[in-house]
């Protein structure tokens, strides 16, 4: 059969379709201008770095201050997952799990907003139409709220053009009097550089730590570890946000414990800079008891690492497997130079899942924490498989000679792979408390699916009955 439609039928369908686009994509037919549709923007997710006072290269808070750079505010953002992407937030948008907390990424209409105000002449608008500006109060440095104990490490001195260093700085009391348990934690490089930075574009910019491995331990009068218990915290590195631990599972921060510290990287900026770094702990109520427990799983491989020269999407993989349910907090990529993107997936029976996938940036190493109906829950015996994409040719700009064969290595320009990321570890009961919540919140029905609880859209799931009830279950049956 042929259907032939009219003109007239075209255009009518035409209009249809123009009538049923949503609001956002026609708001884009109308003009762009600084102060209704860019300002807003900045002020959500860029002017907490690019302001007077900030750690971003230039301040983006007037008009005078941003038309001059729309091309370059168009290219970074335009970048969106990948490294040298604005602002510094690298979720993949088209595959995995979607809700993050914190999330300062921008959607697609805000990039189109953006490009087509860069391209049209970055018309100013109406000062009427701008927001209220925001208010910056620079004497809190800390993301994640202020501290209510801050220890503040020795200062240490990196000379410019100095090879990078490897080593054991001294440990620094905290001064605790009581134990408490820890809701968040930030740590933070203080250093003498300008805010502008060094001109020099180098792995971490203005700053001289890469990454310091710490935990909290007791200390002897003498200064060594007493033997016992050492609580091991995130690593930092350059560019991380806050850590902030699920909200039933604390951390313990014993009273009269230490900062302590074996593996410290320094890289030089450029310049000659005195720096240290500043450890803030913000504390649950003081008769705060966690609900799960903190779990520490190794997943990542640090020994058989080959990555050949002058080539491209080259891919590393491990595995490990999951001994009891588990919560997934957060997915923290770890990679070297030549990383450019991190997956995350969860093997459950024969279902293999994505949960997330994220672009690299050696100089913004980012913790990705879920939102709480979005954080995974795994049954035990699932796997958890991470799979690294390294790019080691002349078009990544941190490998500094692509020719070479790279293995692992402690070095910026050598290879790490491991996913860093906060997980607990529930009880059978815990697990089956946490799926029926989140089936309440989701509002979830048993042919729905959630990425990441792969039992949540099953039937409710429940102990099997011991051994004395199905034989008594058996007898009456016979009766």
């Amino acid at each position: 059969m042929r259907i032939t439609l009219s003109i007239s039928t075209l255009a009518s369908a035409a209009i249809a379709a123009m009538l049923s686009m949503p609001a956002a994509l026609l708001a884009q037919s109308e003009e762009v201008t600084f102060h209704k549709d860019i300002e807003p923007i900045l002020q959500r997710s860029c002017q907490s770095c690019h302001r007077d006072g900030g750690a971003g290269p230039m301040p983006l808070v007037t008009y005078e201050q941003v038309a001059p750079y729309a091309g370059l505010i168009e290219y970074k953002t335009g970048l969106r997952d990948r490294a040298g992407a604005m602002p510094p937030w690298y979720m993949e948008k088209n595959i995995g799990i979607q809700d993050y907390k914190d999330d300062p990424s921008l959607s697609d209409e805000e990039l189109a907003a953006i490009s087509t105000w860069a391209r049209s002449g970055t018309p100013k608008g109406d000062i009427a139409d701008a927001p209220e500006p925001l208010v910056f109060d620079d004497s809190i440095k800390w993301r994640a709220g202020e501290p209510d104990l801050v220890v503040v490490m020795d200062d240490i001195t990196k000379l410019a053009g100095t090879a990078d260093w490897w080593g054991e700085i001294p440990s620094a009391p905290t001064g605790l009097t009581e134990d408490r348990y820890v809701k968040s934690v930030e740590v933070i490089e203080v250093n003498d550089v300008p805010s502008a930075g060094t001109g020099r574009e180098t792995v971490g910019g203005r700053y001289i730590f890469h990454h310091m491995i710490w935990a909290t331990a007791q200390v002897d009068e003498n200064g060594e570890r007493v033997p016992g218990l050492s609580i091991p915290w995130p690593v930092h590195e350059v560019g991380r946000n806050a850590d902030i631990f699920d909200q039933d599972a604390g951390r313990l921060l014993k009273a009269n414990s230490w900062i302590v510290s074996d593996s410290v990287h320094l890289h030089s900026n450029g310049v000659d800079t005195v720096g240290h770094l500043e450890v803030g702990f913000r504390f649950h109520d003081k008769d705060y008891k966690p609900k799960y427990q903190n779990a520490f799983i190794g997943l990542g491989n640090g020994v058989d690492i080959s990555i050949q020269g002058n080539k491209k999407d080259q891919e590393l993989h491990a595995y490990t497997v999951l001994e009891q349910h588990t919560k997934v907090i957060t997915f923290e990529p770890h990679l070297h130079a030549p990383g450019e993107r991190m997956c995350l997936e969860a093997i459950w029976g024969y279902t293999i899942e994505t949960l997330s996938c994220v672009g690299y940036d050696h100089n913004w190493v980012r913790g990705y924490p879920y939102a709480e109906d979005a954080a995974p829950l795994l049954p035990k015996g699932t796997i958890l498989h991470i799979v690294g994409y390294m790019n080691n040719t002349e078009s990544n700009p941190n490998v500094p000679d692509s020719r070479n064969w790279q293995g692992s290595g402690n070095r910026s320009v050598t290879n790490m792979f491991i996913d860093l990321g906060i997980r607990v570890t529930m009880t059978d009961e815990q697990f089956y408390e946490a799926m029926e919540e989140r089936r309440q919140s989701l509002n979830l029905g048993p042919n729905d699916h959630v990425i990441g609880c792969p039992l949540c859209g099953a039937p409710l799931v429940a102990p099997v009955a011991d051994a004395d009830d199905s034989t008594q279950t058996a007898a009456s049956d016979d009766d």
